[in-house]
């Protein structure tokens, strides 16, 4: 298509022309005023002089048409697949597509709007701006987005110059149940109750049948659920006890009613971390040494540890003559400590202790099962342990992983970590990883009580491969049998020192049953929907997997890879958020991928309030796909849009320029000759005035 325009270049500034033009005006009048005959026939060639000079040219242009072009915004997130959302969608985007084709000189473009990253939701308006930029408004005539409404990202609208519609999907009959975690803690203590608020919704065209209290069932890591009565419409709070530190993993969930969308809200998972709220210890040292202090700095460190210390200063065989009236001694609370409190202590550390006759058999005796049921033992050997005083010849021997020898090593040596140890938390990567040649990694000890390993697992050793640090379950406690009671010199930083305050902070970590120093473990970590698995273990056997069962059922078997003696590990992306649980044929875990209630499905119900606002704006209209698919009508820009079964859409009648030709509109030989002729015309007929 060929458009001619007539355009100026002017070979002098158009004020110059127009101040031209001013002069010539004047002068014309006063000859017009003198009555010339000629006036007119001047004016004529001053016009065409001036005519001239403003230089008009043809501008023609190639035209090559440009379709219009209608944006379809279909949303894909996880509330659009519920129900029968997506066959709604599909069919209004089939039928759409087929009337736009049909229209001629139009072109269909298709923006779908899956769920965003990190649970932010259905972000239609944000990827509608980033399709719209690749527009040009000139050819826009209009936007549909096919959605349920539930739009999270909405704020300032773009500028629009064309309508704004939405086709709304869902139905008039739809209503849904959500189960809202309203507060949770991230941090629990153990043994003390905390509290959840939740509260239960429902949402729609709710039936009379489904209305009233509905079951709440509440699991922690997996195991059997206890069920309560909540009512729906408001906050609850329920009392709940954490079983373990660590991680532990609470589910919450109300059965699905018959009828409602989804029962994807129906549940909620939070991890809650479980914190001893003070971990109480009991340190008892036989007699005062250089080592004492050591103990006593590494307890008293910690602001969550609890301690009580006592330290034998007169044993009852000592007879120094002074009256016990004068001594400023506080008198050992044997019976209240280790009888009738004993349950209290998280740990009781032995520290060269002796038998002496303060501690009765029955006491003792009451420590072992105190460990049989769960309590902690440590014992820091002094020479006093090889002797007949021994606190291994007490009802003690039945838990200590080591028997005396009676023969104490007194000469020089770094401890080492065993084959063993190089696989046990407590020792784990205690040693420097590179040494120069010769290079000792620590400063030496200087005692060693030969002891039997008579259970548990050695993890350290002294001169001559003799065992120097035993670790053992007994029952449900723990035991640990360090066998000198030289460790202080590390702190001292006796030859460079070495690891004390860690080794010995692990240690009771260990015996306090902390989760990141168990053993053997299976544990997940969760970054978005990646989850890397760990497995740990004392043994060395290859070929390790874990079977991993998704909220869904599926299961999925995955190989670990040894990526540090005595752990292993895989990676694994899970195909949606949920409870996972972890099961490797010994071990079993369970970890919570994604938020607590996907954002997705806080709302379910379909509505255009969202994007109401924006759609009067551009004279749209919102129209449920459940009343059928509108019909598509042409109006003017600025008109009323869309009315009941059809939406409009604006021609734009934009094109493309293919070619540009411009061209004088008269030649310049031809203007010369025309204001010559009426120059002459003019002169003409005043000097036949003259002669008359």
């Amino acid at each position: 298509m060929t458009q001619g325009t007539v355009i100026f270049d002017p070979y002098l500034p158009w004020a110059v022309l127009g101040g031209l033009a001013l002069v010539m005006a004047v002068l014309l009048a006063f000859a017009g005023a003198r009555g010339l005959l000629g006036a007119w026939v001047r004016a004529l060639a001053t016009a065409a002089l001036l005519l001239a000079l403003a230089n008009p040219s043809l501008q023609e242009e190639e035209l090559n048409p440009l379709s219009d072009i209608v944006l379809v915004v279909v949303d894909d997130s996880a509330s659009q697949r519920i129900s029968d959302r997506a066959e709604q969608t599909e069919a209004a985007l089939e039928e759409l597509s087929a009337e736009i084709e049909g229209r001629g000189n139009t072109e269909l473009r298709v923006v779908r709007v899956p769920d965003a990253e990190d649970n932010a939701g259905s972000l239609v308006l944000s990827r509608m701006s980033e399709a719209l930029a690749e527009i040009p408004q000139a050819r826009l005539a209009g936007v549909v987005v096919i959605s349920d409404g539930q739009i999270h990202d909405v704020g300032p609208p773009p500028a629009l110059p064309a309508p704004l519609h939405l086709l709304l999907t869902g139905r008039e009959e739809d209503w849904d149940r959500r189960l809202e975690l309203v507060t949770a803690p991230a941090f629990g203590i153990l043994g003390e109750e905390l509290q959840l608020t939740l509260r239960v919704d429902d949402a729609g065209a709710v039936p009379a049948e489904a209305q009233g209290p509905v079951t709440l069932s509440i699991a922690l890591d997996g195991g059997t659920p206890f069920e309560v009565q909540v009512p729906t419409g408001r906050e609850i709070t329920i009392p709940l006890q954490l079983e373990h530190g660590g991680m532990n993993v609470v589910q919450l969930s109300v059965p699905e009613a018959p009828g409602e969308l989804t029962e994807r809200n129906n549940a909620a998972v939070v991890q809650i971390n479980g914190v001893r709220d003070r971990l109480r210890v009991l340190l008892v040292s036989g007699e005062p040494h250089a080592g004492e202090r050591t103990w006593r700095n590494l307890l008293k460190s910690d602001s969550a540890v609890d301690l009580v210390h006592f330290t034998i200063l007169r044993p009852p065989e000592k007879q120094d003559g002074v009256p016990v009236s004068e001594l400023s001694l506080i008198a050992f609370p044997t019976r209240e400590l280790f009888l009738e409190k004993i349950d209290d202590f998280d740990l009781i550390i032995f520290d060269r202790y002796r038998r002496r006759g303060i501690l009765p058999q029955i006491y003792l005796n009451n420590i072992a099962q105190y460990v049989e049921s769960g309590g902690a033992v440590l014992v820091a050997a002094g020479p006093d342990f090889a002797s007949a005083n021994s606190i291994y010849r007490s009802p003690l021997a039945d838990i200590l992983p080591g028997a005396p020898t009676a023969q104490v090593v007194e000469e020089g040596y770094t401890p080492a970590i065993s084959d063993l140890g190089e696989r046990h938390p407590v020792t784990e990567g205690l040693a420097p990883a590179t040494l120069a040649a010769g290079e000792e990694p620590w400063g030496r000890w200087f005692r060693l009580i030969e002891v039997e390993p008579v259970a548990g697992d050695v993890v350290m050793t002294g001169p001559g491969d003799r065992p120097l640090l035993i670790l053992d379950r007994v029952g449900e406690g723990r035991v640990a049998l360090l066998a000198s009671d030289h460790a202080w010199l590390w702190s001292r930083g006796y030859e460079g020192g070495g690891p004390q305050l860690e080794l010995l902070r692990r240690l009771a970590h260990w015996m306090m049953k902390e989760p990141e120093l168990e053993e053997e473990a299976l544990v997940a970590s969760a970054e978005g929907q990646s989850m890397t698995i760990t497995r740990r273990a004392l043994d060395e056997a290859e070929g390790r997997e874990v079977t991993v069962t998704g909220p869904d059922g599926a299961e999925v078997v995955l190989e670990l890879e040894e990526v540090a003696p005595g752990r292993w590990q895989a990676e694994f992306e899970a195909p949606e958020p949920g409870l996972y649980r972890l099961v490797d044929g010994v071990l079993e875990t369970v970890v919570a991928l994604g938020p607590a209630a996907p954002r997705e499905f806080e709302e379910t119900i379909a509505s255009g309030e969202k994007l109401a606002p924006l759609v009067e704006t551009t004279r749209g209209g919102v129209l449920a796909l459940e009343d059928g698919v509108p019909r598509l009508r042409d109006v003017n820009e600025g008109r009323n849009a869309a009315g009941r079964g059809w939406i409009g859409l604006t021609p734009r009648d934009a094109s493309l320029t293919t070619d540009l030709r411009i061209s004088p509109l008269i030649a310049a030989w031809l203007f010369l000759a025309l204001v010559a002729a009426l120059t002459i015309a003019a002169w003409l007929r005043e000097g036949r005035r003259g002669t008359g």
